[in-house]
């Protein structure tokens, strides 16, 4: 961003980074409460080592998930984590995906 987009971007949104993710406390809302937002828990480490060996897979096999991504901010997640995400789904009733933490 060019000095003067920011400088205009800071002039009509003071409470807001212009950098590629908002901070969850300058939001104004918690995304967590939106209905499209599905809901996310951060497994233990007892949990995670028994996904692996369910599935046969490793961390670095799971799909990603970025540590500010705001639906898992306040799970203070640290890369290397896993996310266990649960949505609803029409055909399945409840459909469960995991993703890795990563920097």
């Amino acid at each position: 961003m060019v000095a003067s987009s920011k400088a205009s971007f800071k002039r009509k949104m003071p409470n807001v980074s212009p950098g590629p993710f908002f901070k969850i406390e300058k939001m104004g809302f918690d995304v967590t409460k939106h209905v499209l937002v599905p809901k996310h828990t951060k497994l233990s480490e007892k949990e995670k080592e028994a996904l692996f060996a369910k599935y046969n897979i490793t961390f670095r096999e799971l799909p990603k998930i970025l540590k500010n991504d705001p639906a898992i901010a306040h799970l203070n997640p640290k890369p290397g984590d896993v996310i266990k995400i649960e949505r609803k789904s029409k055909t399945a009733g409840k459909a469960i995906y995991y993703r890795g933490v990563v920097g």
